[in-house]
């Protein structure tokens, strides 16, 4: 059976903290990618990562490690989870998934004054993970922040045979970014 695994990015402890505040999964197109996905008959969750405001590899590798990954499954990762996807499929090279689709993801780069666990990122990146999927794809914007930006340069040079695409002003692909909680062109990369 065909399935979806959405992983999202870092929040910061005020974010996750605040009452009012959706949790992570369920912010900016997470709900809106998901409905899409199920009506297409692909079986999608949108994990909750345990701590998004302090992530823990091992922890979100353990989240992750719940669901069984096949040949049908299609990884999505925003953010921190685009980045902590590059890291997993680079240590577990005996996997073949369907998809893998980065959505701006970040390797760490510039934290800025919030606390982040140093060794999340501390990795080296297989150079063919592209070749153990159908289709793996790197989706990025024109104005994205600088930390993206350079995490997007170094998966673009790491990784062979990725499909690169790159849209005008869609910031970081957040909700506030894109003006709306859809996002059509990854859904288009996914079902393609």
């Amino acid at each position: 059976m065909k399935q979806a695994i959405l992983i999202h990015g870092w929040n910061t402890k005020a974010e996750f903290t605040d009452p009012q505040e959706e949790s992570p999964s369920n912010q900016h197109w997470f709900p809106w990618l998901t409905k899409q996905l199920m009506i297409r008959d692909i079986h999608t969750v949108s994990l909750e990562m345990p701590n998004s405001f302090y992530p823990q590899y091992d922890v979100w590798k353990k989240e992750l490690e719940r669901y069984e990954l096949t040949p049908e499954t299609i990884l999505v990762g925003h953010s921190c989870g685009g980045g902590f996807i590059v890291r997993y499929l680079s240590e577990h090279p005996e996997l073949k998934l369907d998809k893998v689709v980065l959505v701006a993801p970040w390797l760490g780069y510039n934290t800025g004054t919030e606390p982040f666990d140093e060794t999340f990122f501390q990795f080296e990146i297989d150079p063919n993970l592209s070749v153990r999927t159908k289709h793996t794809v790197l989706l990025a914007s024109t104005n994205d922040l600088p930390a993206v930006q350079k995490s997007i340069a170094k998966i673009k040079q790491d990784i062979k045979d990725i499909r690169y695409v790159e849209l005008q002003n869609k910031g970081h692909f957040c909700e506030e970014d894109l003006g709306t909680k859809e996002f059509p062109e990854l859904l288009q990369e996914i079902v393609r």
